[in-house]
């Protein structure tokens, strides 16, 4: 079936424009929303919605890439509303039941977790249903795949529609118009080979245009690709290279954001759009990720 259309929601996270993308796609049978962003945007994605003459009864289908707060903190909401909604298996069972992914993200965000994130309601068991790798998405008369794509998180897919596909975090970042691209690196399961090979997939599949979450379309897909696959190395063994010179957390923290905004700047971005990356992506989160991988390396 066509598409008829896909709209990029704006949901303004923490007051701030295009950093946090969901998609509504209209099919011929309906509406589909491909991420909710967190429970802190859905009043922002509600009115978004409005703005299409869509109510939350209309939309029945909600796909999210994985199961980061930024992606699909507003989940189980959508479930609680009756719409049937579509996960990695691994991450399932967090949905229905997010009791240890509020524990765990307290102990990163703490008194900032409510202002951040918003609430992570659990979504009923019947309504959800657990992708796997090349599994099919009949909905709204149109056909989605998910595409087991690991490396930013284990539980992570593309979900592909002819030509385009949503890539939540694995093909990257980028904000606005500017040319830097980013990637968000978080603990406990970056990995860089596991990366390297999904954006090698994505290569493969002959896409016209991806959808990231931050933010909006792609269209020079190849190119866009290959830069990330590039950045993911880069960024990785800067991060080896350091710790191998006895760089100790905080530190190596300083110098990652100091190259990345070397590289911002290099691009001719000012100091807002750079601030407007670190709110999407905190730097200091990428370093853990990619320490915790280079340790877990190291002790194999």
């Amino acid at each position: 079936m066509s598409i008829h259309a896909i709209h990029t929601l704006d949901l303004h996270f923490q007051g701030e424009a295009e950093t946090i993308a969901a998609y509504l796609v209209q099919g011929p049978a309906g509406w589909v929303l491909v991420e909710t962003g967190p429970g802190s945007t859905l009043p922002t994605l509600q009115a978004q919605l409005h703005q299409h003459g869509v109510q939350p009864a209309d939309v029945r289908h909600v796909i999210v890439t994985h199961i980061h707060f930024d992606h699909a903190g507003a989940a189980g909401w959508w479930a609680q509303q009756g719409a049937t909604l579509y996960v990695h298996h691994f991450g399932a069972g967090h949905l229905i039941n997010p009791e240890k992914l509020i524990a765990s993200a307290t102990r990163i965000y703490g008194d900032q977790m409510e202002p951040l994130w918003g609430q992570l309601l659990p979504a009923p068991a019947e309504r959800v249903v657990p992708l796997h790798d090349n599994d099919v998405i009949e909905a709204a008369g149109l056909t989605f795949t998910a595409v087991e794509t690991p490396g930013h998180a284990r539980h992570h897919h593309v979900i592909k529609l002819g030509h385009v596909a949503f890539t939540g975090d694995v093909a990257g970042m980028k904000l606005g118009i500017r040319p830097l691209l980013d990637i968000p690196a978080p603990p406990p399961e970056f990995d860089l080979e596991a990366w390297q090979a999904s954006l090698d997939k994505l290569l493969g599949l002959g896409l016209e245009t991806i959808y990231p979450t931050h933010f909006g379309a792609v269209d020079n897909v190849a190119e866009h690709l290959q830069a990330i696959k590039k950045l993911v190395n880069e960024s990785a063994h800067f991060v080896q290279q350091k710790m191998a010179e006895g760089v100790e957390r905080d530190d190596l923290i300083a110098q990652y954001t100091a190259w990345n905004h070397g590289r911002a700047h290099a691009a001719g971005l000012a100091a807002e759009s750079i601030r407007k990356y670190e709110i999407a992506n905190p730097l200091y989160m990428s370093v853990d990720g990619m320490m915790r991988y280079w340790r877990k390396k190291g002790n194999q």
